[in-house]
């Protein structure tokens, strides 16, 4: 057999990523060097190498990097001073993993030659690692457009051999996600049926998931892209699709979508109808009987843990030195509509700039979608049992005005809490919030979970039901048919608890999606592929949508007045991130390194550079 590994490699896995019901893939532990034929000849052994790959897999704005969520307009950095963001970097979440790719395609060609297995089995560890294969040119193709497309190739290189053979030119755009398309079509009858353990493997499901997601990807920028006044294209198409296939991708992912929905494995969670912020909470974050979660990036402890909710739970409830790294921010707790009222801008003054008092922190917030309290905590939420009290200082009635009185965190006086331990605060002071709200999506509510010892077995989920719905949506509006689209999207609005529609734009779902999925990696792409992003981020001071925004309560200090212990709000830019955020026509495409061209003078740079 032919030496794919050169002689001997390290297949080292990935304990705790993992789970399955027929492959004990938790308790595999190769961490020896063992030869090809060793590899091939074991199905433990296989499915190590496969825990390797799905390791190498986690791109983007992720719970492994809480920086990310401070990047965009969903949160902010609260840890020390500002983060001085504004300008979007040329490789931001870039993904260029040509050597994973070699590596899928050896155990692919090692796979099909070893008599170890038997056909049915074969063809399913195939379709595992060629649906990776095909995630990988997807992270690819929605940073940098068309890439080199090798198939199966293992390129062997001997000193003197001509490497012109080796040098692959860029698919075109419309090309790579139409291969992506093509290797689900290919795979996805050859996987499993059922959900995995913890969603932590794919399967059937979530190969659709991929190509519908694709599909999406690729007809959003065949439609929006050629509405630009100068639509962003590259000569020979590595970047840009024609307007004219806009309504194939749609019905491809119209079609992909579809088969999830009907599928009958997945649903729209709603185990606590009486309770739809928990019932959110729980939808998302819940492994235990999970409906809703088809795909995740799974933790498990010991081995894998994830440092998110030691980074960002509040001080009052940290377990550990560590706590309020980020917070979200104003600007998407707005975004979030009330039950009755489209218009999700808090009322925190009346048309004559007075303040509104509050008899408590969480009135302001009553009647919102119960989506937000079930991600985000809100001043005076409860979690793990315990009230959150955020507090920036009092305001305090003096001589008919009222004056603003801070103290350091965790200060009180005659009339009580100044400042609450948990913030907000403006100063640079380390590990207290200073935007006024914490996360609740993906913070882990099991004690020892924000300790450094431990850290959280929390998923990040990568596919899930409730996107499959809001493709359809998104695929049938864009396809005319809009009774269908309007059905999908009530669903999501009505398992929030909000009114349906009985009329609906991009902007209804580019809102759902932007409250549905918060923190989940979407926001970025979509605006993205929407053609968005350089008119939301656009960098100027005068547009609010760049700038990140805070809200601080107070506490109200006015002895024999009727608003005396009451609250009020101010809303004020968020001191962490003093500027607007720009999004520039070339941040639509990641830029290509010139040492890539070097090495392969048949790729060209993207737009921009």
């Amino acid at each position: 057999m032919k030496k794919l590994f050169s002689n001997k490699i390290i297949w080292i896995a990935l304990i705790g990523l993992l789970s399955t019901g027929c492959n004990n893939i938790l308790d595999q532990d190769p961490d020896k060097i063992i030869s090809d034929e060793q590899v091939f000849s074991d199905e433990i052994m296989i499915n190590s190498v496969l825990a390797n790959f799905y390791g190498r897999v986690h791109w983007g704005q992720n719970t492994a990097d809480s920086y990310s969520y401070t990047i965009l307009d969903e949160a902010g950095k609260s840890d020390g001073g500002p983060d001085n963001i504004q300008n979007y970097g040329d490789d931001l979440w870039r993904v260029y993993d040509y050597t994973l790719i070699r590596s899928i395609n050896q155990f692919l060609a090692g796979l099909r030659s070893t008599n170890a297995l038997n056909m049915t089995k074969k063809l399913s560890y195939e379709a595992e690692a060629r649906f990776l294969r095909a995630w990988v040119y997807f992270n690819m193709a929605r940073g940098m457009g068309g890439m080199p497309i090798v198939g199966d190739e293992v390129f062997e290189y001997t000193p003197g051999d001509d490497i012109t053979a080796l040098q692959y030119a860029r698919s075109t755009e419309s090309e790579i996600y139409s291969y992506i398309i093509k290797e689900i079509d290919e795979i996805h009858a050859n996987l499993g049926d059922s959900p995995t353990i913890n969603a932590g493997r794919i399967n059937k499901w979530g190969a659709l998931m991929l190509k519908a997601r694709a599909a999406v990807y690729a007809g959003s920028l065949a439609n929006y892209n050629n509405k630009m006044p100068n639509p962003i294209k590259t000569t020979n198409g590595e970047v840009g699709i024609a307007a004219s296939e806009a309504q194939k991708f749609y019905e491809l992912a119209l079609g992909a979508a579809e088969q999830v929905i009907n599928g009958g494995k997945y649903q729209l969670s709603l185990k606590k109808p009486d309770d739809l912020s928990r019932n959110f909470y729980e939808a998302i974050n819940l492994k235990e009987n999970n409906v809703e979660v088809i795909w995740a990036r799974d933790y498990k402890y010991p081995g894998q843990t994830v440092e998110f909710t030691k980074n960002n739970i509040a001080p009052s409830l940290a377990e550990d030195i560590d706590r309020a790294y980020a917070g979200p921010i104003l600007n998407l707790v707005e975004d979030f509509e009330y039950i009755n009222d489209r218009n999700g801008v808090l009322k925190n003054k009346d048309a004559n700039g007075n303040y509104i008092f509050y008899d408590n922190p969480l009135a302001i917030f009553q009647d919102k979608d119960p989506r937000l309290s079930g991600s985000i905590i809100l001043p005076g939420s409860v979690f793990k049992g315990e009230v959150v009290t955020l507090q920036a200082g009092q305001k305090i009635l003096q001589g008919g005005s009222y004056v603003t009185k801070i103290g350091q965190p965790g200060t009180s006086d005659a009339n009580g809490l100044i400042t609450a331990a948990n913030g907000p605060i403006t100063s640079n002071l380390q590990y207290v919030n200073k935007s006024g709200f914490f996360f609740r999506k993906f913070l882990d509510e099991n004690p020892g979970a924000s300790t450094r010892g431990r850290n959280s077995e929390m998923w990040f989920p990568r596919f899930r039901f409730a996107e499959a719905v809001m493709i359809a949506s998104e695929a049938a509006f864009e396809l005319n048919n809009i009774g269908k689209a309007l059905g999908y999207l009530n669903q999501i609005r009505s398992r929030a608890g909000l009114k349906v529609l009985n009329t609906m734009s991009l902007a209804d779902i580019v809102q759902e999606r932007r409250v549905e999925f918060a923190f989940e990696d979407h926001r970025y792409w979509d605006l993205k592929r929407w053609r968005l992003a350089d008119k939301i981020w656009n960098g100027s001071t005068q547009n609010p949508d760049a700038i990140q925004y805070a809200l601080f309560p107070y506490k109200v200090v006015a002895p024999g007045n009727v608003n005396h212990g009451k609250w009020v709000f101010d809303k004020q830019p968020f001191t962490n991130s003093p500027n607007p955020r720009f999004f520039q026509m070339k941040n639509y495409y990641n830029f290509i390194n010139q040492d890539w061209i070097n090495n392969n003078p048949k790729m060209v740079r993207n737009p921009y550079q």
